[in-house]
């Protein structure tokens, strides 16, 4: 294995380790180590992709990690197509969020700490997307939730964000211990964890079944949907998605880092390396699709009047990741990872762009104090307008092409769910557009609505933070033109450097109505667009009007349908109720604490008892000497 292969994931492993140990006596100058380590995981990663791309496939051991019997897990690398663009995602993503990170990061406590948690960030996602067994790869999703869990808490002092970062901890863990269920039956029914083995055993597996009270059960179904529970929790969808609003407590390079490059894409990079797994389940590939549609109407419908600009794009996260779910659910992988992908760029974009806009309004994040703020920082504004006419689906800008691909092979699914889903994501594409522009207009443009103070600290952020930004929009604008479809006079290079990998259906429709469907989700964007400019430009009284005349609309909306609400009466409280009235009343206090507090009180009692006979009067030690005397005799005769 080469040294450039080693390097990708090392690299930010070792700064982690030196800026940790180090960071504080280095100071303001800590952050060049960690950029350099993430700048060297790029070239390395450009590296790897230009062998790949060149038809070498690379899938090689480093060392035996566990050895017991017949089961034996490495540490080792693989790298084809699906893992290249994984790399160049990762790595290109993060470089840039290390470098924004050192204007918008500036002069806080902990400065090298927070360094550090994003190179270990950075390391667990490498470590998973390029591991050739599922123990790696659970190695790096455990190891990307401790990275969530630092980094969303990194104001730790700060209770909603220490209560944030463990909510994504404990949320995750649920989707997890599913996975982890799954792993073990991989291990199970084909006698290994690596990939290779795994997934040339797949097909015998096809055709398992087993009972359970009474019920044949599909082996491959019962695999393929525990796998998905990991996929649910980390990916944040429904009934798992709560942990991701919340993450905004973090620092903005984190959210950009968790929503675009790291963290939420894990589940669909699951999904899409164990495809050979999930075809086998026509089952679970439905109950993908349709959990992605109403995911993405769900998220959506929240993004619509959400007043915290962060949670806006967060719920935007949420509804553009169940689109890769639509797409893996149509058996459309490439499709999926390819809005994987461009998503990375205009997500990321769109994130560091209301970091920038924050600081400019000196950390205010609330809707209702900005407007009119075109004039004051025009280099974010050009950049977020393009990164919202991406997510919205507009030509020729990279959303368009990996979102129409993905409703496309919807469309040409023959099942019903692939229908449902492409109904709802012509649906959602208008409601992307329209959430997507609310939140440009009532930031941009208008009147500022802020306090005199803000408006005196209004000023376009540093060029470290704007450097980024403008490279990200590059991504926002051609990443998508990788996937140019036949019908516009493309070759599709993404779905044939993929197909290897995760193959690609066909989309048996003539070029006319391909076409036809494109002009049909062009115009569902165009409509969300001409909508806002309608309520936020032309009647900014409209949206004020309507939330007055449907207040319970609003309400349902603007609370998230209650989801967390619910969770917290009937999940949070009685599962305390139970921890302090059950568990630490009954069993720990009288229980467990009985057994350790009366152990010792018994064996008290007993010396008390012993003392009582240690008088120091000779008489009484005889009388005992002679009577244990006498009992010997008689126990000797009688015997």
């Amino acid at each position: 294995m080469s040294i450039s292969i080693l390097a990708i994931p090392f690299l930010p492993l070792i700064a982690f380790v030196l800026t940790l140990l180090f960071g504080r006596q280095i100071g303001t100058k800590v952050h060049w180590l960690p950029i350099a380590a993430v700048l060297g995981s790029f070239c390395c990663a450009l590296v790897a992709f230009c062998r790949v791309q060149s038809g070498e496939i690379i899938n090689a051991d480093l060392y035996t990690w566990i050895q017991s019997g017949s089961f034996r897990v490495s540490v080792g690398f693989l790298v084809d197509q699906l893992t290249a663009v994984m790399l160049i995602v990762v790595t290109s993503v993060s470089s840039l969020v290390h470098i924004y990170s050192v204007g918008y990061m500036k002069g806080e406590e902990g400065y090298y700490r927070f360094f550090a948690y994003l190179s270990l960030f950075t390391f667990s996602m490498l470590m998973l997307v390029m591991g050739n067994n599922f123990m790696q790869l659970f190695f790096g999703w455990e190891a990307v939730g401790l990275s969530s869990y630092l980094l969303i808490g990194f104001y730790f002092n700060k209770k909603s964000a220490s209560d944030a970062g463990k909510k994504a901890f404990i949320v995750n863990r649920f989707g997890d211990f599913g996975f982890l269920l799954g792993m073990f039956l991989v291990y199970t029914q084909c006698g290994s964890l690596h990939y290779s083995e795994v997934f040339a055993k797949a097909p015998q597996i096809g055709a398992l079944t087993f009972s359970f009270l009474g019920m044949d059960i599909h082996v491959a179904t019962l695999i393929a949907m525990l796998l998905f529970c990991g996929a649910i929790g980390k990916s944040a969808q429904i009934p798992l998605h709560v942990w991701l609003p919340d993450a905004m407590e973090g620092p903005t390079p984190v959210s950009a880092l968790i929503h675009a490059a790291t963290m939420v894409t894990a589940g669909v990079f699951l999904v899409a390396r164990c495809n050979p797994i999930f075809a086998l389940s026509t089952f679970t590939l439905n109950f993908i699709a349709i959990l992605g549609a109403v995911t993405a109407l769900f998220a959506a419908t929240i993004a619509l009047v959400q007043t915290d600009i962060k949670r806006v794009v967060a719920y935007s996260t949420v509804s553009q990741l169940a689109y890769m779910f639509i797409a893996c659910g149509v058996g459309a992988y490439a499709a999926g990872i390819f809005h994987l992908f461009t998503h990375a760029f205009f997500k990321a974009l769109l994130f560091l762009g209301c970091g920038s806009i924050i600081l400019g309004m000196h950390h205010e994040q609330d809707l209702k104090y900005m407007g009119g703020l075109k004039k004051f920082m025009p280099v974010t504004y050009i950049t977020f307008l393009l990164a919202s006419l991406s997510i919205s689906g507009i030509p020729p800008f990279a959303g368009f092409f990996s979102k129409d691909e993905i409703l496309l092979m919807a469309f040409c699914s023959d099942s019903f769910a692939g229908k449902v889903a492409y109904i709802t994501g012509l649906l959602v594409a208008f409601l992307t557009a329209f959430y997507s522009f609310r939140l440009l207009f009532l930031v941009f443009h208008g009147d500022f609505r802020g306090t005199e103070e803000q408006r005196h600290h209004l000023r376009e952020s540093s060029p470290v933070v704007l450097v980024p930004l403008c490279l990200l929009a590059v991504g926002a604008i051609g990443s998508g033109w990788f996937g140019i479809p036949e019908a516009l006079g493309g070759s599709n290079h993404w779905a044939h450097f993929l197909n290897p990998v995760l193959g690609h259906p066909q989309a048996h429709v003539a070029h006319s109505t391909e076409l036809v469907l494109m002009l049909v989700s062009v115009l569902a964007g165009a409509g969300g667009i001409a909508l806002a400019w309608f309520m936020y430009r032309l009647r900014p009284q409209l949206a004020p009007d309507l939330a007055a005349r449907y207040p319970a609309l609003y309400r349902l909306l603007h609370n998230k349908y209650y989801v967390d609400e619910l969770y917290q009466k009937y999940i949070v409280e009685p599962a305390l109720w139970v921890a302090r009235n059950v568990l630490l009343k009954g069993v720990d206090t009288r229980w467990i604490e009985g057994v350790v507090n009366g152990v010792p009180a018994c064996l008290g009692l007993f010396a008390q008892v012993l003392r009582g006979l240690q008088d120091g009067v000779v008489s009484h030690y005889l009388a005992w000497m002679g009577g244990g005397a006498l009992v010997l005799i008689v126990l000797i005769l009688v015997g």
